[in-house]
């Protein structure tokens, strides 16, 4: 029996086409929050035990430094409904996670995932780059 294939997910931004393993651990169709303003030692645990309280809570992942492990200073929270992402940003935006009162706003994640459209769009782009 053959491993099962996983499947690509290109993103893009500044002009620049990239593939990025770290969305393969996302649920697919999530409604996803941005965190910000989380301080250098707030961990996925940190951030999960913040949102969970939330029905339809998936997953929480605060971003780090490859090099030092520390957090960047933000993070995400994904959830299976709207309303529970909703509610989420209205209770806690503002409330301290660890040491530090957030900033929450609706991530724009999918905007940068390349779709079939998108891979078209940046073909015909590139041509135009590569005649100049």
């Amino acid at each position: 029996m053959m491993p099962p294939t996983r499947k690509k997910i290109l993103r893009t931004a500044a002009g620049e086409v990239w593939e990025d393993p770290t969305l393969e651990a996302w649920p697919e169709n999530d409604h996803r929050i941005f965190v910000g303003d989380l301080a250098g030692d707030a961990t996925d645990e940190v951030l999960t035990a913040a949102f969970q309280k939330f029905d339809s809570f998936q997953m929480a992942r605060v971003v780090k430094d490859k090099r030092t492990r520390k957090c960047r200073g933000f993070g995400f929270v994904s959830f299976a409904s709207a309303e529970d992402m909703v509610k989420a940003m209205k209770e806690m935006n503002g409330k301290y996670v660890g040491n530090r009162p957030v900033k929450l706003r609706k991530s724009n994640w999918n905007e940068r995932t390349l779709t079939r459209d998108k891979r078209k769009e940046v073909r015909i782009f590139k041509k135009l780059i590569s005649k100049k």
